[in-house]
């Protein structure tokens, strides 16, 4: 998976970065899960992966090339104000099931 930052915008009023970018994923064959995505996405803008949040990853039609919009934010505190919770939860991974019966 290979990404390159196409453009980034600093948003002082919001205190975050806006970036559009472009993943090639012509190795995996579909489209890249977004965790993965913003992990390497934190590596390329050398931010915390906490800080990351991918709004948009959409494939173009008979391509390997995806696009997408994420945010990074100063601080998490700053994320959780201005992100939809809808947002914040797609950029979390998902809880293991505590097992249940288990003595």
């Amino acid at each position: 998976m290979e990404i390159k930052i196409v453009s980034e915008k600093e948003n002082p009023l919001l205190k975050r970065r806006e970036v559009q970018f472009r993943v090639n994923h012509g190795q995996m064959g579909s489209t890249p899960p977004r965790l993965e995505t913003r992990k390497a996405l934190a590596s390329v803008l050398k931010a915390k992966v906490d800080l990351v949040f991918v709004r948009k990853l959409e494939t173009k039609t008979s391509t390997h090339v995806a696009v997408g919009l994420a945010n990074v934010y100063e601080s998490i505190d700053q994320a959780r104000l201005v992100e939809p919770e809808y947002i914040i939860k797609r950029n979390t991974p998902p809880e293991k099931p505590a097992e249940e019966g288990k003595e």
